[in-house]
């Protein structure tokens, strides 16, 4: 039996840490953590679980190392992780210029590498794309209600320089910020609704690539969800040249395997896009869950954020989110009717 020397550190024998976790001692929390064989999770020495058999357990000088090993976390490291990243999260909210990692880690008590991977699975997003998605939405919030300038709004919102904000202005606002400011004024979408084997269908096109396809009933109640998704921009009904392009989305949607070889506007937050990217990679006449979209995309518990960005998904078909059912094969929910869901399903398994 190993006994703890006068040089050894604390905790630095198995017997050491065996005892500390007998005695459920605090005071050895973040020097070590164990594992149990049986459950393939570990803990923090103080954890309040079922002790269990010296036997079965595996000690390691850290959660990062139990991890490795193929551990996962106990459900109170878990909820001391959630909390940690939550405490991060409202510190990159309110900062005016967004801590970097290293500053998130050292509040959190973590490596900055081990942190990192602990945003992005709690989050879906990683520490940067979360500040930058913050600042986004300042940026938003400056034009729509400050006085002053377009260069003040950017330094209200905690962009350093003009520069850096005009790098990533279009995939912060989806459109100049001057025309952002404007309300949209001077973004053109040309659209037209027409009728598919499916019902009526709205297909709409920015000088970008197509930007909307919508399924339903209502043809008119199509046309008001696009004028919700873009209020400002000018609406202008499609010429004979755009009537070509809205059969070729036709055709897709009532044969999907042909493809569709027209170039997408996608706009959305980083992990909506993300998502989305993952959808179009599904190939046609299959299927995936949710879990496994998340999986995909490195996010393995974000799954109800997964699904949340797959009901936000403004170009059906295009972006198939309707390839993506539940664990159990169950089709679920579909934005545009189960009914439409469950016959593309039909039509991509004839192909």
């Amino acid at each position: 039996m190993t006994t703890e020397s006068p040089s050894c550190p604390p905790y630095g024998t198995d017997d050491a840490r065996w005892k500390a976790i007998r005695n459920r001692d605090a005071q050895a929390d973040g020097h070590f953590v164990y594992a149990m064989r049986t459950t393939g999770r570990y803990c923090q020495p103080s954890s309040a679980a079922r002790l269990p058999q010296r036997e079965n357990i595996e000690f390691f000088a850290s959660a990062q190392a139990a991890e490795a090993a193929g551990y996962r976390p106990g459900r109170r490291i878990q909820g001391d992780r959630t909390a940690l990243v939550a405490q991060a999260c409202r510190l990159i909210e309110s900062a005016h210029t967004p801590p970097n990692l290293a500053e998130l880690a050292a509040q959190a008590g973590m490596s900055p590498y081990h942190f990192h991977r602990i945003f992005k699975a709690e989050t879906g997003l990683t520490p940067k794309a979360y500040a930058t998605a913050c600042r986004a939405r300042r940026m938003q919030e400056e034009l729509n209600t400050a006085p002053g300038t377009v260069t003040d709004a950017i330094y209200g919102a905690g962009f350093n320089s003009n520069s850096r904000f005009y790098e990533t202005s279009q995939q912060v606002l989806g459109i100049r910020a001057k025309e952002y400011r404007a309300g949209g004024v001077g973004a053109v979408i040309r659209f037209a609704v027409a009728e598919s084997s499916l019902g009526a269908i709205l297909v709409a096109q920015s000088q970008h690539g197509i930007c909307t396809i919508l399924l339903g009933d209502d043809p008119d109640g199509l046309v008001r969800e696009l004028q919700d998704r873009f209020p400002q921009a000018e609406l202008r009904g499609g010429d004979c040249d755009f009537e070509q392009l809205v059969a070729q989305v036709i055709g897709f949607v009532e044969a999907p395997g042909i493809g569709l070889n027209l170039p997408l506007d996608v706009r959305g937050t980083a992990f909506q896009q993300r998502v989305w990217q993952a959808l179009r990679e599904i190939p046609p006449g299959q299927t995936v869950s949710y879990a496994e979209i998340a999986e995909r995309i490195g996010s393995p518990k974000a799954v109800r954020a997964v699904a949340q960005a797959c009901a936000a998904n403004p170009i059906a078909v295009a972006i198939p989110c309707h390839r993506v059912v539940r664990r159990d094969g169950d089709i679920s929910g579909y934005r545009w009717g189960v009914e439409r869901k469950r016959e593309l399903l039909r039509r991509e398994a004839q192909t």
